[in-house]
């Protein structure tokens, strides 16, 4: 029976241990009166005993009580031993302290999400007002812990990126908590709260979600890697560097990405005043759109950005192969041509629409060799025809070696190289004066570029052209070289250039008949060649006695004395054995007054010198202008004043193209580019422009991209859009130069011609065309690895940038600033394995 009672008291005492021991540890005093009420009632259940045996009564109490007291503390030993981490992570803390440290914890392990001021616009913030308002109201809180969470942040050795996230430790960014001892106490002593504490703490968390999946979903574009710079602006760049594999390359890549990343938004647009030149003036009137206008928008926005994956393309099939130029290949147009006997043939005969198609790429292509060596060699692989070689390979030409197209730099009237014959002719007219009076010059009959290619050195810039005829791939190969060129024809149509731009014609054994048909083909040289330019012709009617030149010289005499045109020069070159006539076309128009017929006859007064798209040509010429504000009447300063300098015939009264007055507006343009190239385009996008010569802008203004880019060793060819204001001829007063073009249409170069693509506000504007024929035209002309920048809206960008990525380019950079948008892709050798029917 004492056996049995003492076992019920032990029972009872370790029940009343285990109900009584977790509230009785947060105190010493408590623990205390818990064992001497344990002791006394002991003493009760072994006392109603005593007179059972009281004999024994002295001897077994006791042991008795010496038991039990041993059971039970070994009892409560054990249950503290195996309850170690709960009663660790109970709060000794007052509720007082307890409630303000679980706040503090929550803010700081928030604040590494929030959006800080200054990182992201206020549009781009996520949450409503009631958010913004606590996060106001707890601001002197967070700035307490904000210290001691950075340095607990370092200990651990994560980071802290700007968007919250974290290298080198982990973080669970749901809900704004953190996974540190921190979180897991608040989620322990939080389990041991009532139920509608509970409630509260499930509603907290899902609006601190919600706000969080708001300001993802703003910040956040596909496809890309995000940043947000300075002044908290969306940026996107691809990660890596270019795949260019030269020496030194990377290194130089990765400091102009992480440049551009930090500059982007203070240098890709200007700010203030400088904001308007990112677009031209437009007036709305009204200060509401209308329901119409935002449908239409919406409509188009949704189309274009669910319009990745819809293209398809495919590889052109046609005769030309890899070398196709769609308005000069176009069979079916060619084979209707009434006559041909004024190379209609070689001129532009358009596709009625764009092709959309892809050129394939010639069997080995390789990325194409850098200035200034491809100016001696380029690959065989590129541009695969040797005819050249073999008919022109005695005139020093081209020539075969191995895998490579090598160009000694002569030509048919200087088979000793072409440096020799460029001084030949300053040493025969000193005025000519390369590179100082003399800057632009058109080269006719170009061959393949090599008197532009050594006028580098002169610092003269030459635009050359030849048309594609049976000497196959005259263009092509001055391009892949890196000197500029364009497929033309002297034929029945003007050539694309304004008048009176060019400081000197040249003509070396061109083949062309400037003497028939009254002299039409060269009353289009008059047109083009500024008052007081010269004409260099170096032909065999200069210095050779046979029949036929004899007359050709004859009657080139009659017609350039009829012109005006004053030959200042006629010699021979005693090293190639060619002789060379130059002329020089009048100031003024006091020779005209003396002529004795009219013959060519003035064009009329509504004739305008600078139409020249698809204008046929006349037998007529224009007079010189003598009024001083008038564009010609002046020779333009020396290279390079000239490049800065406002054109003397633009007047304050003029409008330029942005809305100010015209003088401002140039110079405004100017200093626009100058800051964008240099703090921008040529530190922050991650270009190597060691691997950049050809370039094309798009559509230019002033020519103020092209202005700026003046120190690099790249050329930059201006195209001004038929259906734009025409600002060529500021362009060509520059120093510069260019030719009109329509962007519906193909442009008249080779495929893979372009390193680099400049479009500035263009793919917008083409409303007459669709814009996926010319993207399809972009990927025609441009090599692959090369890149194409674009500014514009932003809803254009997306539709370029889908397009791109249908393409398989890569997207280099993305860059959003108040609905104005900066795009950079790079081609890549990808081509559709599946052909047009």
């Amino acid at each position: 029976m004492r056996a049995y009672l003492t076992a019920l008291s032990i029972l009872f005492a370790c029940v009343y241990i285990y109900t009584e021991i977790p509230f009785a540890l947060a105190s010493r005093s408590r623990i205390r009166e818990l064992f001497c009420s344990l002791r006394e009632r002991l003493k009760m259940a072994l006392g109603k005993y005593t007179r059972v045996d009281n004999n024994r009564r002295s001897s077994s109490y006791c042991s008795t009580v010496t038991i039990v007291v041993f059971v039970a503390l070994c009892l409560i030993g054990v249950w503290m031993f195996t309850s170690s981490s709960s009663v660790s992570s109970v709060d000794m803390s007052s509720p007082d302290t307890k409630s303000e440290s679980k706040e503090k914890v929550s803010q700081i392990d928030s604040k590494q999400f929030e959006d800080s001021s200054g990182d992201v616009p206020d549009d781009a913030k996520g949450g409503d007002n009631d958010t913004d308002a606590n996060s106001s109201s707890d601001e002197n809180s967070v700035e307490k812990t904000q210290d001691e969470n950075s340095e607990d942040a370092s200990k651990s050795g994560a980071f802290n990126d700007a968007n919250g996230k974290t290298e080198g430790g982990d973080a669970n960014t749901e809900g704004g908590q953190s996974d540190g001892e921190d979180k897991k106490a608040n989620q322990n002593s939080d389990e041991s709260e009532s139920d509608e504490q509970n409630k509260n703490n499930e509603v907290k968390n899902e609006q601190s979600q919600a706000s969080d999946e708001k300001k993802s979903e703003q910040d956040e574009k596909p496809d890309g890697d995000k940043t947000q710079n300075e002044d908290g602006q969306s940026q996107q760049g691809k990660e890596g560097q270019d795949q260019d594999t030269e020496s030194g390359q990377n290194s130089d890549d990765n400091k102009t990405e992480n440049q551009g990343k930090d500059q982007a938004s203070n240098e890709v647009f200007p700010d203030g005043a400088q904001s308007e030149l990112l677009k031209e003036t437009n007036t709305q009137n009204a200060a509401w759109t209308t329901q119409a206008a935002e449908s239409k928008n919406e409509k188009e926005l949704q189309a274009s950005s669910s319009s990745n994956g819809q293209f398809s393309w495919k590889l052109c099939n046609v005769t030309a192969g890899a070398d196709y130029i769609p308005c000069l290949d176009n069979q079916q147009a060619i084979k209707k041509l009434p006559s041909t006997k004024h190379y209609e043939h070689r001129e532009r005969h358009c596709p009625e629409e764009g092709p959309t198609c892809l050129v394939p790429l010639p069997e080995g292509y390789k990325r194409p060799i850098e200035w200034p060596t491809s100016r001696d060699k380029i690959w065989y692989s590129n541009v695969p025809h040797t005819k050249l070689a073999v008919v022109k390979g005695h005139q020093n030409w081209v020539k075969v070696s191995g895998e490579y197209l090598t160009f000694p730099g002569g030509g048919t009237q200087f088979k000793h190289g072409a440096l020799h014959y460029i001084d030949f002719i300053q040493e025969a007219m000193p005025d000519i004066a390369w590179g100082k009076r003399s800057r632009v010059i058109l080269d006719v009959g170009c061959g393949v570029a090599s008197f532009g290619g050594f006028l580098f050195e002169r610092d003269v810039l030459t635009m050359s052209f030849a048309p594609k005829d049976e000497h196959e791939a005259q263009v092509q190969f001055a391009l892949e070289r890196g000197i500029p060129a364009i497929s033309a024809v002297m034929g029945t149509k003007r050539l694309p250039f304004p008048g009176r731009v060019f400081d000197v014609v040249h003509c070396a054994r061109c083949r062309v008949p400037w003497h028939i048909e009254g002299g039409k083909l060269l009353l289009e040289l008059n047109r083009l060649l500024r008052p007081g330019g010269y004409f260099v012709w170096s032909a065999t009617p200069v210095y050779q006695n046979l029949t036929e030149d004899v007359q050709i010289w004859k009657a080139m005499s009659v017609l350039t004395k009829s012109l005006c045109w004053e030959m200042v020069a006629k010699t021979k070159d005693t090293l190639n054995q060619v002789g060379l006539a130059i002329f020089r076309k009048p100031f003024n128009n006091e020779c005209y007054a003396k002529r004795a017929e009219s013959n060519p006859p003035f064009c009329g007064d509504s004739d305008d010198v600078n139409a020249a798209w698809n204008i046929p040509l006349q037998a007529c010429m224009h007079k010189v202008p003598v009024d001083p504000a008038v564009r010609g009447s002046q020779w333009p300063q020396e290279w390079p004043s000239r490049l800065e300098k406002t054109p003397y015939w633009l007047d304050s009264t003029q409008v330029g193209v942005y809305g100010k007055p015209a003088p401002e507006d140039f110079q405004a343009d100017y200093e626009h580019w100058k800051r964008v190239v240099n703090k921008s385009y040529l530190n922050g996008m991650g270009i190597n422009w060691s691997t950049v010569r050809n370039v094309m802008d798009m559509r230019s203004v002033y020519g103020g991209f092209a202005a700026a880019l003046r120190d690099m060793k790249v050329w930059v060819m201006n195209i001004v859009s038929i259906d734009s204001p025409d600002t060529l001829p500021i362009i060509y007063e520059r120093g510069l130069f260019g030719v009109y073009h329509d962007w519906c249409e193909s442009f008249s170069t080779y495929p893979r011609t372009y390193d680099l693509l400049h479009a500035d506000h263009l793919f917008s504007k083409i409303k007459k065309c669709k814009l996926v024929s010319v993207i399809a035209e972009v990927d025609r002309i441009l090599r692959p690895e090369g890149k194409l920048i674009v500014r514009d809206d932003v809803q254009t960008i997306n539709e370029v940038e889908n397009m791109a990525k249908s393409l398989h380019w890569e997207v280099r950079l993305t860059y959003s600033k108040e609905k104005e948008g900066l795009l950079c892709v790079q081609k890549t050798m990808w081509r559709p394995s599946e052909s047009e029917s």
